[in-house]
């Protein structure tokens, strides 16, 4: 058994995907199996809202608000150029196409999809190509785990009814789970191993609502969704940290956008977000199937792409002179700054 789950492991998104697949077998070919009622039917057909409430307290729980200005000022850049392509594509889909979706695409799963990036890829990435800046970014970027930005962008745009208070129920478990993270490190250690404990069982009554068919069907478009994410997410986060770089008057050896590329991609825990958005808004659980499935897709898509793009940004800005290292040392100081400043020339700074 062990072997055969290292196998299953090199799945990307392995620990979301995988029990969501299983829970839509399940749901196609035994629908009545998981029916059979008490503990059995409420973990593993009806437990997906207790979990997925469990699973944003542990999230917002890892949430750090301290880390250092440039991480900071990074994290917020990034944060609001991925949330910015969401929402543009996701509501041009929703408004400027017949049928409100682009060829089954629906708004919803873009959103969700486009805005929610894997922090654990993003950290494994930034940890082989970036810097302490890139990695140190995450604890802004976090804030785009769960379903909050979506219900923002839907309820503003009005496609959604997001009552101020049944908005706030769905993100509370999220803010608790930050406050006491935040104020205490023993409750943020504790909440800690929720982050993956929960996400298989959630994953798996998540799937449980889902007829298998439909991934292969309505949700196969979800692969376009994934190329989508990796490059317009990603190409307007790169741009909007060029544009940082260029505000902030950085050289130009120490311009690095490696923690964009790394931020495109889309996280597990966003195939919650449409359960999280239909429980919110009742209107929404015709598609909720449909959205959860594109978004699964995305992930998988996403998960085996953003990779290849950052080691080419990787390749590409080292050959213009271009490092992680040289924005770093500018961060530490004129010591430091020794390491990039023979790079500099008229024509480049």
């Amino acid at each position: 058994m062990d072997s055969f789950l290292r196998a299953v492991g090199r799945i990307p998104g392995a620990l979301m995907v995988v029990p969501l697949f299983l829970g839509a077998v399940v749901n196609t070919l035994a629908p009545g199996s998981l029916e059979i009622g008490s503990f059995t039917t409420a973990l593993f057909k009806g437990g997906a809202p207790v979990l997925i409430g469990l699973f944003f307290m542990c999230i917002g729980a890892q949430i750090d608000v301290r880390a250092a200005l440039p991480s900071v000022e990074k994290g917020i850049v990034l944060m609001l150029a991925k949330y910015g392509a969401a929402v543009a594509v996701g509501l041009s889909v929703a408004f400027l196409t017949p049928d409100g979706n682009l060829w089954g695409l629906l708004p919803l799963a873009i959103i969700a999809a486009m805005s929610n990036s894997d922090g654990s890829l993003y950290v494994a990435l930034t940890s082989q190509f970036g810097n302490k800046s890139d990695k140190g970014a995450i604890s802004v970027l976090s804030v785009n785990d769960g379903p909050f930005l979506t219900l923002i962008a839907l309820g503003a745009a009005g496609l959604a009814q997001m009552p101020l208070m049944a908005l706030f129920a769905a993100i509370f478990p999220m803010i608790l789970g930050f406050v006491l993270g935040n104020t205490s490190q023993i409750i943020r250690g504790f909440l800690a191993p929720g982050e993956k404990l929960i996400i298989p069982f959630a994953a798996f009554a998540l799937g449980a609502g889902i007829d298998f068919r439909v991934l292969f069907t309505s949700g196969a478009v979800g692969i376009l969704l994934g190329l989508s994410t990796v490059v317009i997410s990603g190409g307007l986060a790169m741009g909007a940290l060029i544009l940082w770089h260029k505000v902030r008057k950085h050289p130009r050896p120490t311009r690095n956008v490696v923690a964009a590329a790394c931020e495109a991609t889309t996280a597990g825990n966003a195939i919650a977000t449409p359960a999280a958005v239909a429980a919110v808004d009742p209107t929404f659980l015709a598609v909720q199937g449909t959205a959860t499935a594109q978004v699964a897709a995305a992930v998988v898509t996403t998960a085996f792409a953003a990779p290849f793009l950052v080691a080419y940004i990787a390749r590409r800005q080292a050959a213009l002179g271009i490092t992680p290292d040289n924005e770093e040392a500018m961060y530490e100081g004129t010591e430091a700054t020794a390491a990039f400043e023979p790079q500099l020339s008229p024509a480049t700074s």
